[in-house]
């Protein structure tokens, strides 16, 4: 039979890096895998306590509320108040999603339609560019760093946009190329999307992981900014819970009832135990991403600081679990994909070319920070050795 949708995916090219990888320690080699950005610190101890507990209680087996439990949502409130001074009403302005992305998702169905625009930060994580995609609208690309030049991008991009887009993505710290904003760039932001009558959909699932003194700001911190923008925030990074998909949609009361309406023709929640969990270490574990920053700033060094020694020079972040690397002189006239690859058999090093996230990722690849520091510096070590670049 004719699918939908699926046949007009482009090729996922981190799928052929994930092929070598496999064929690679199959023959029974060391692969130092930065490719796939999957957290691998464990989650909090409290979290996991609470999830058996909760999970020994029958109670908990049947259906949770597509929403979120009243005290999930009351806590992740409390966490905005805390941290960022934003007051948020956990009834109206806050609901539960299933982790990030797939509230993202479902986000784009209640927003666009076909015949819409959204405006979408180039190069991408992917699901920014598919999700509205998948609902029909047409996109929009705008280079996404260097993030000063941000908004007049946004203003030639919209200008030259028919139809005039109705939705702005942003995500800062931005996944692939770890760029971030202050909350002077975020109002300039908002100032934008209230003159022209956008939606701002702020991906904040880096909110937790940042070093060398760098706050991420919310985007729900300038004045006004619940009138025009939502935010999606994630467990996942500095909480540590890949795995238990937990997330949240903020802001803007009309679209967050929009979500929630949608949800409860879709799915009954996140397993309750999970959901109590979550509350459990929003607030006995609040300082948990302080020490996750803390082990990622370390491996960022070892990786930046090791590349740069053997003459490929890299610079550091100051946020996210990545590090975003232009191809090196030597190697400019291969791909990403073709770079990424030689890195694999050569190097023995996984790594993710930047094309798979769009355009604008042409002539870079990303790492993980996902191994720890003895195996970054062994993946330099590979790197020197095969690369040559000093």
């Amino acid at each position: 039979m004719d699918l939908r949708r699926i046949p007009s995916l482009p090729p996922y090219v981190f799928a052929e890096i994930d092929r070598l990888k496999l064929e690679l320690r199959r023959a029974g080699e060391d692969v130092v895998d930065l490719g796939f950005g999957n957290p691998d610190l464990a989650s909090p101890e409290v979290a996991v306590e609470k999830l058996c507990e909760a999970a020994r209680n029958p109670r908990n087996h049947r259906y949770s509320t597509s929403r979120g439990l009243p005290n999930l949502r009351a806590a992740i409130c409390e966490r905005y108040a805390t941290r960022y001074g934003v007051e948020l009403d956990p009834e109206t302005e806050a609901i539960a999603t299933m982790g990030a992305k797939e509230g993202f998702c479902h986000l784009f169905w209640v927003l666009v339609e076909p015949g819409d625009a959204v405006l979408v930060p180039s190069p991408s994580y992917p699901i920014h560019l598919f999700a509205p995609a998948f609902a029909g609208a047409s996109l929009v690309r705008v280079p996404v760093a260097p993030a000063h030049e941000l908004p007049s991008a946004l203003e030639e991009a919209y200008e030259r946009s028919t139809p005039r887009p109705r939705v702005l993505v942003l995500s800062f710290p931005h996944n692939p190329t770890t760029a971030v904003a202050d909350l002077d760039l975020l109002r300039e932001l908002v100032a934008f999307a209230r003159e022209r009558e956008l939606l701002v959909v702020h991906d904040f699932a880096y909110a937790d992981l940042s070093f060398d003194g760098y706050e991420p700001p919310s985007i729900l911190q300038v004045d006004g900014a619940k009138e025009v923008a939502v935010e999606l925030y994630s467990l996942t990074k500095g909480f540590s819970l890949a795995g238990w998909r937990v997330g949240f949609l903020l802001g803007n009361a009309e679209v967050v009832h929009a979500l929630g309406r949608l949800k409860s023709y879709l799915d009954y929640g996140t397993f309750q135990p999970i959901q109590i969990a979550a509350i459990t270490t929003l607030r006995e574990a609040p300082e948990h991403p302080d020490a996750v920053s803390a082990v990622y700033r370390a491996r960022r060094d070892a990786l930046c600081e090791g590349l740069r020694r053997i003459g490929w020079p890299v610079a550091k972040p100051q946020a996210t679990m990545f590090v975003w690397a232009e191809i090196p002189e030597p190697y400019r006239a291969l791909s990403s994909l073709e770079f990424a690859s030689l890195l694999a058999r050569r190097a023995r090093v996984a790594v993710s070319p930047g094309e798979g996230f769009g355009p604008g990722g042409k002539g870079h690849v990303r790492f993980a920070l996902v191994e720890n520091e003895q195996r970054i510096r062994q993946a330099v070590r590979g790197i020197d050795r095969e690369l040559h670049l000093r």
